[in-house]
């Protein structure tokens, strides 16, 4: 069923953001979906939306597009990987071939290339300035070309580059300052060479922790993903200090591409039109309403139905609702996969007509011309219109002017000393140390201060990998062999070596080449040891490589950590990789737990500090960890997730353990501890009840009661009792993370607008507020109030 329009008032969204948007106003701007309407009991009504209005090109375009043959025109929507265009036909060769190029310019006017590995900034510099000449010489207008990069935790496709915590650990810290300084880092140290598009922010929310990519996510909450996010966009396509050169973001992957139904990538979601609009469409929305360029289509299926050739979903709800005008373009050889894989369409061209007419900008062949011949043909036949291919065409123009391709087309080679700036690396490293979450801490079991230490035992497979601490889209889309990671990146083991220079920082192997485990020298090391730190988790994988069957902790690392642990020596767990594995068989039995995620190359730095104690840990979890393999519950579920009652099955029932059932969370959503502690009192709100027109402003006192100084994420929560539309149990509403002096007090305040903070989504994207009873959390504390102004205003009060 097609997504239904929403009120006139989405329209006036993208007016909203400003150019650049500060901290506070990106918290407020990412709910801000919709301008809501109110409704005491029922949804309202909703007006047909006008047709959107005609596009209106710069004169450059305008004049352009009278000029352009119909396969000019249709060139200008056509990307190709390099692996067409250079010597050896393989993505890692970043060279260029002309002889192959120019058909592809000359005789169907491609105006867009992709891809790439890590390789010295002076080949990007040739092979792309060579690249651009022969484009502009070769194309009959002299377009320049637009070449796209997964630049997906800074500039990963360049050798030298800082490269940030992934997207995951963002969130962990909280903070939108990383994301924007991450943002920063990858145009400064890639405009410069010619990377022009950069194929980030993932704005998916982290739902399903089997779907591989989840570590692109900024988590499970659709606030902080929408405000992290924004803080990337403004900065990416923002940045002064990159002129002449600008740069487009690419918001991925519209829309609901993390939740399929079985965990694994490309694959169908199941998910109902109203929760597309309140949890999937936020931080899009944020971002458009940032100014976002472009946006990359969701390559799997959402209720059956390819969001490629969905025009509900790129049409309806992309353009018509949410007020998108830039450039959609597919995911890699998406639509031919709609005949290959999905078998929606009997052939390409059928595909390629469906897309098309679904809302399709560019086609990310990537390997051949066959779209370009596909759509001349649909014009010829008149089946796609000459102003159907004009309105693409001109995005695709538009964006070139916008990024000032026609005045500025090649790349410079005086500024290359900004790249691995120390500043970048430095902010790389901070994200680090705030990402990192200390799960478990028992007997003060961390940190592991120098003076306690003389011997540390560093054991298991990720102890002395760099690669795991990147993860996928490092260097490579899936990582690289080890050897081939900058030498001064410190691996956990080099890095607890300098943290701890006085003591004896000894590794072993856990298994031998046959992979038998050799627990008998583990165990004869832990005992030497006075404690153990096992390196835990996932070697790097990107997309459907990354699928899985099973999240369980692997057997041959259990076996290790029970090794350790029947040494009688404290152990800490560090978790490293791109999702949760399950940790229960062997949580209990370690006194200290670590979230690492894949905190990038300061990874190993970061994680050391915390271990030793020189920083204090401060990342809270951005997802919910599940506890078992089988059921998993975002933290924002529904309060029928959880609500099994004996009593619902009458009598026989009541000594059934349910214990197991219900619980289905090993640590919640937004946990995380402290080396000091933190003590939350005197939730305060200024009145019980609220008017239509209302703002309530809420505060707490929050005061660091222990001994050094700490960063506390404060979390505000908010819970509809009663709503037409099941509610979560509770939803993130405000958050800010400050830092504390030992025994300093502070006042947060949340100022809470009902239409903002209150109001949710029909399937139709209109906004309901109702009148009723919410409960507000913070910390330990809560509070109850009571919206009144639905009521109020139906009978004029």
């Amino acid at each position: 069923m097609p997504l239904p329009y929403a009120t006139s008032h989405l329209r006036k969204l993208r007016r909203l953001a400003p150019a650049a948007l500060g901290a506070l106003a990106l918290l407020a701007a990412c709910q801000r979906a919709a301008a809501p309407t109110t409704a005491a009991t029922t949804p309202l009504t909703t007006a047909a939306p006008a047709a959107p209005a005609a596009p209106q090109w710069s004169p450059r375009v305008t004049k352009l597009l009278a000029q352009m043959t119909l396969e000019e025109k249709i060139g200008q929507m056509t990307q190709l990987t390099n692996a067409a265009i250079n010597h050896t036909g393989e993505q890692k060769d970043v060279s260029l071939d002309s002889a192959k190029l120019v058909p592809f310019v000359r005789d169907y006017g491609v105006g867009s290339f992709l891809n790439g590995e890590a390789v010295p900034p002076q080949q990007w510099l040739r092979t792309l300035a060579a690249l651009q000449r022969i484009t502009m010489r070769e194309s009959r207008l002299h377009i320049p070309m637009l070449y796209g990069i997964d630049h997906m935790h800074g500039a990963s496709y360049v050798s030298g580059a800082a490269i940030f915590p992934h997207n995951i650990n963002l969130g962990a810290t909280f903070n939108p300052e990383f994301a924007r300084q991450e943002a920063r880092a990858t145009v400064m140290e890639s405009a410069d060479l010619g990377h022009l598009w950069v194929f980030a922010p993932v704005l998916d929310l982290g739902l399903n922790v089997y779907w591989p990519r989840f570590y692109e996510t900024y988590g499970e909450d659709p606030l902080v993903a929408a405000t992290l996010g924004a803080a990337y966009v403004t900065e990416l396509q923002g940045n002064q200090d990159i002129l002449p050169y600008k740069v487009a973001g690419c918001g991925k992957h519209f829309l609901g591409y993390s939740d399929p139904r079985n965990g694994w990538d490309r694959t169908n979601a199941l998910i109902p039109e109203q929760r597309i609009q309140e949890f999937f469409r936020p931080s899009f929305q944020a971002a458009i309403d940032a100014g976002l360029k472009t946006v990359m289509v969701n390559s799997g299926e959402i209720n059956g139905e390819p969001v490629h050739s969905s025009k509900a979903i790129l049409t309806d709800l992309l353009r018509t609702q949410m007020g998108f005008k830039g450039v959609a373009v597919t995911d890699w050889q998406d639509i031919l996969r709609l005949v290959t894989v999905q078998k929606t369409e009997p052939n390409e061209k059928e595909a390629t007509f469906r897309c098309l007419d679904a809302g399709i900008d560019m086609a990310m062949t990537p390997y051949n011309t066959n779209f370009c011949r596909l759509v001349k043909e649909l014009v010829q036949e008149g089946r796609l219109t000459q102003a159907r291919i004009d309105l693409s065409a001109g995005r695709v123009l538009t964006l070139k002017e916008e990024l000032g391709l026609f005045d500025n087309p090649l790349p410079r080679a005086d500024r290359l000393g900004r790249i691995g700036a120390p500043e970048h690396r430095q902010h790389a490293l901070e994200a680090a140390r705030e990402s990192i979450v200390l799960l478990k801490n028992e007997q003060n079991t961390l940190p592991l201060t120098p003076a306690r230490v003389k011997r540390l035992l560093v054991v298991g497979p990720s102890a002395d990998s760099r690669a795991n601490l990147a993860g996928g889209w490092t260097l490579a889309w899936q990582g690289r062999a080890e050897s081939q990671y900058p030498a001064d990146v410190p691996s956990l083991l080099t890095a607890l070596r300098r943290e701890y220079p006085q003591a004896v920082i000894e590794t072993v192997p856990y298994q031998d080449a046959a992979g038998k485990p050799l627990a008998a020298s583990v165990l004869a090391a832990a005992r030497r040891a006075d404690a153990v730190v096992l390196a835990l988790g996932e070697k790097p994988y990107a997309e459907g490589l990354g699928n899985t069957n099973d999240l369980t902790l692997p057997a041959d690392q259990q076996a290790l950590v029970r090794t350790a642990q029947s040494s009688g020596k404290p152990t800490v767990l560090v978790m490293i990789g791109g999702r949760p594995n399950i940790i229960r068989p062997v949580a209990d039995g370690s006194p200290a737990i670590l979230w690492a995620g894949l905190p990038g190359f300061g990874g190993g730095q970061a994680l050391a500090e915390i271990i030793s104690g020189t920083t204090n840990p401060s990342g809270k979890l951005p997802f919910t960890y599940p506890q078992a393999a089988g059921h998993i519950a975002n933290y924002h579920h529904d309060n029928n997730e959880n609500s099994l009652e004996l009593s619902d099955f009458g009598a026989g029932f009541e000594n059934r353990d349910t214990k197991a059932i219900k619980t289905t969370m090993l640590t919640e959503y937004g946990t995380g501890l402290s080396y000091t502690s933190f003590r939350y009192a005197n939730l305060q709100l200024a009145d019980s009840v609220l008017s239509s027109n209302g703002t309530v402003r809420a505060t707490v006192q929050v005061t660091n009661t222990g001994p050094r100084v700490g960063k506390e994420a404060v979390l505000w929560f908010l819970t509809d009792e009663v709503g037409r539309i099941t509610r979560p149990v509770r939803l993130l509403k405000h958050f800010e993370k400050q830092s504390f002096a030992p025994g300093e007090t502070r006042t947060l305040t949340f100022a809470i607008e009902p239409q903002r903070d209150l109001s949710y989504p029909a399937a139709s994207g209109q906004r309901l507020l109702e009148d009723g009873f919410f409960t507000l959390r913070v910390g330990d504390q809560k509070a109850r109030f009571r919206y009144a102004g639905a009521t109020a205003q139906a009978t004029g009060r």
